[in-house]
């Protein structure tokens, strides 16, 4: 008697393998239409993902929404446009939250990274503008550059007034130590733009098992995991699938659509590279930096990488709000 037939076993997508590692996925856009189908635990925005984002006909009731807002609250263009550029990036984040049921990065405006309480003062009016659309300040991360002053104002919005922070522009490894220190909650590490660093100094072209941006994660995530903080590991900015896979069981990812996209429709294998446990054999000796102003600097300007693209990244930011600024003052002012 002929046997029937055995169904097939499905296998998992890279995506959901990368999940089953106990990695969270985010996504890193601010084109919420296009993530539903990874289901992201978060979602992450920046300056330069929102202008993209607005410039597309879909978004244009969020602005509509942002300038009038703006139109009302301020008394003179300036604080008519500041306003409804913040309520822009609160909309954003307000129709990101309805598809993610974590939490949404917004940034803090770039131009602001190296002025501690002007960081603290917009972080504040941020999340008073989620508070007033109905959002709890839980459901929102703040992100600021990991600058002296980002860091300091992180530790003050974290301790004083239990906002949570995302230290973004992350490069190199006393900034991850002061953002622990801090007790900051999450840490963005910046994977890919460190490879395109040394990529272009060496010429050489970097698997993800040797790629220096992974590197530099694994080293964070071991020290994170051997001294106990709880500050999580958020790697961000990746230029290939390799670079996630090699992170894999790292804390939280953060993607962009197009790499979520390869993952969900690739069925290769995406092993666990790592975890806690075996993180604590790896970790380094303990160092501080928090309360060291003068060997944060030192340290951070030691690493030509990190101090190049910190301030690169900073500038790109400012120069994309700066774009954003004009683009919503047209619609105020018509």
């Amino acid at each position: 008697m002929a046997q029937p037939a055995q169904k097939k076993q499905k296998t998992s997508s890279s995506l959901d393998q990368l999940k089953a590692s106990g990695t969270v996925v985010v996504a890193d856009t601010g084109d919420f239409e296009s993530i539903a189908k990874f289901t992201p635990q978060d979602s992450t925005t920046n300056p330069s993902l929102i202008l993209a984002a607005a410039k597309q006909e879909g978004y244009s009731k969020l602005i509509d929404v942002a300038v009038a807002y703006g139109k009302e609250n301020g008394n003179t263009t300036e604080e008519k446009v500041e306003n409804a550029v913040d309520r822009l990036l609160v909309e954003f984040g307000k129709e990101i939250l309805k598809i993610v049921p974590g939490r949404v990065s917004t940034e803090v405006d770039a131009r602001l990274s190296f002025d501690k309480d002007a960081t603290v003062k917009k972080a504040l009016h941020i999340i008073d503008l989620y508070k007033k659309v109905g959002i709890d300040k839980e459901r929102v991360l703040i992100k600021i550059a990991s600058t002296w002053e980002g860091i300091q104002a992180a530790q003050e919005l974290e301790k004083d007034h239990g906002i949570h922070v995302n230290l973004t522009l992350l490069f190199s490894f006393p900034q991850a130590v002061a953002a622990a220190e801090a007790s900051v909650t999450l840490i963005s590490p910046f994977v890919g733009r460190i490879m395109d660093f040394f990529k272009a100094k060496t010429g050489k072209t970097y698997s993800g098992e040797e790629d220096p941006g992974v590197l530099s994660v694994r080293r964070i995530y071991n020290y994170y995991k051997k001294y106990g903080y709880k500050t999580i590991v958020m790697g961000a900015s990746f230029r290939n699938t390799d670079e996630i896979k090699a992170l894999a069981g790292v804390d939280f990812l953060t993607i962009s659509p197009n790499l979520l996209d390869k993952l969900y429709n690739s069925n290769e294998s995406v092993p666990k590279v790592l975890d806690p446990e075996s993180a604590k054999a790896e970790g380094e000796d303990k160092v501080s930096f928090i309360n060291d102003e003068s060997s944060f600097r030192f340290q951070l300007n030691e690493d030509e990488m990190a101090t190049e693209k910190l301030s690169d990244g900073i500038r790109k930011f400012s120069a994309d709000i700066v774009t954003l600024f004009d683009l919503i003052e047209k619609k105020v002012t018509a």
